[in-house]
């Protein structure tokens, strides 16, 4: 027994090498993976706002939204897509197809379906269809899986082509979406906010005002987990600028898949 230890030893050193090595060999194919699907991603997410030829700016930056279905619709937050919330702004809304490097083409969008309990809408948009995204059905996301998202963050100010942030899913939390304004607080959505809402995911990833909308995706396939919705601030929201608390929040892609403009357009 004495004599075998050392080489015993020496066997579990190696082993645990082995480990470690294959390891961060996953980890860098995983890793090498990330930019194709960026690059499949990119063209199919698309900056919302409204439109006003009288207006200055005439395109209002609201957020972000994603192609889906046949490929003249489109996923986003219904706070982003929302008019009522922009108060004294008119015009038509509209998405920013990009070509990936800042420039884009207005299309005219219509609010198809509005899930104000999960802060989901779905528009249609018109011209040209665009490649759609594959929405996850196979499994539920899990704790600890790499994600990444894309959007707008910040809007014209960084520009109108997508940025992509890494990160994976800290936890799976019930979280109850606030109202955009006191008056809308019906006794619907104070009755969800005592008895708690639904299961939203908690990223590790830092999102901006902006990101609102878009895609959350896994890292290595692409397919769309979630949609990107709120983040949470430290100090008011001119702050979130400088200091980000690095807690952001996307809602299940399972809620997407229930839209009935989805499912009818199967």
């Amino acid at each position: 027994m004495f004599l075998t230890a050392p080489w015993f030893g020496r066997r579990l050193r190696w082993l645990a090498l082995a480990a470690a090595c294959a390891g961060h060999a996953l980890f860098a194919v995983a890793a090498d993976r990330l930019p194709d699907v960026i690059e499949r991603i990119k063209p199919s997410v698309l900056a919302v706002g409204f439109f006003n030829e009288t207006q200055s700016p005439r395109f209002v930056f609201r957020g972000t939204g994603f192609v889906v279905g046949d490929g003249n619709l489109l996923v986003t937050c219904s706070h982003v897509a929302d008019s009522d919330t922009q108060p004294g702004k008119t015009g038509r809304l509209v998405v920013l197809s990009s070509n990936g490097r800042g420039a884009g083409q207005i299309r005219q969008a219509d609010v198809l379906e509005v899930d104000k309990e999960h802060d989901l809408t779905v528009l249609r948009f018109d011209g040209k269809p665009l490649p759609a995204l594959d929405l996850r059905k196979a499994a539920p996301i899990r704790e600890g899986e790499s994600v990444a998202f894309m959007g707008f963050p910040l809007g014209g100010a960084l520009g109108f082509a997508p940025v992509t942030h890494r990160g994976m899913v800290s936890s799976i939390t019930s979280v109850a979406l606030p109202s955009p304004t006191a008056q809308q607080l019906d006794s619907r959505a104070i009755s969800r906010l005592r008895e708690g809402a639904f299961e939203m995911l908690q990223l590790d990833a830092t999102a901006y005002p902006g990101n609102s909308g878009g895609p959350l995706f896994d890292a290595e396939t692409g397919a769309i987990v979630g949609v990107v919705n709120m983040v949470t601030l430290k100090g008011t929201r001119e702050s979130a600028l400088t200091h980000p608390s690095g807690i952001s929040y996307a809602i299940p892609v399972e809620f997407v898949l229930q839209l009935g403009a989805l499912r009818a357009n199967k």
